[in-house]
């Protein structure tokens, strides 16, 4: 389950995001909880202005667990990031909240591509981007992105494209595969 960010969450989401299996990975990192109060009051304001796209991402009794969002919105593109606390890895939340998250952004904004940027040594990053079926390597697809950010970093990233027709597609089609399986 999906909300948008609010300063109420800061301190749970501040204790996840430290751990150290998921604070190299946060793109919005902070060493303080003051300073994590300060980003998400940035990050709010900037989804106001149209800049970017946030959301907590919640359990079942709707405690925050973590975040995604997308970033660096230009033209019909965004980036995606997702970091999800330690406590709750491999539970199912990262492809739950990927689902609802690009319902969102593809229905309701003008949103046609969703870029990934996944650093060659985060493994578990990487395999959750296999896992997702609609998704596309697209280091030479988009090469002027992927050389932006490599070209920004010390570390080596690989590229991926989500499509909104693609994953539309692929949504539809699992909808029809599943309604035949109840059918028989």
């Amino acid at each position: 389950m999906l909300k948008k960010r609010d300063l109420h969450e800061v301190p749970v989401l501040f204790e996840l995001m430290s751990h150290p299996e998921v604070f190299p990975y946060v793109r919005q990192k902070a060493t303080t909880a003051d300073e994590f109060y300060f980003i998400t009051k940035q990050t709010i304001e900037a989804e106001e202005r149209g800049e970017l796209i946030s959301r907590t991402i919640l359990d079942e009794q709707y405690q925050p667990i973590g975040t995604i969002n997308l970033f660096d919105i230009a033209n019909d593109y965004g980036f995606l990031a997702t970091w999800i606390g330690r406590p709750y890895f491999g539970k199912g939340y990262n492809g739950l909240a990927k689902t609802q998250f690009f319902n969102e952004v593809f229905s309701e904004t003008h949103i046609q591509k969703i870029l990934l940027k996944v650093r060659h040594t985060n493994a578990r990053s990487l395999r959750a981007v296999q896992k997702l079926p609609y998704v596309e390597k697209a280091n030479f697809l988009y090469p002027v992105q992927y050389e932006q950010i490599n070209a920004q970093s010390e570390y080596v990233y690989d590229l991926f494209v989500i499509h909104k027709e693609g994953y539309f597609a692929y949504q539809q089609m699992t909808q029809i595969t599943h309604s035949q399986v109840r059918a028989n």
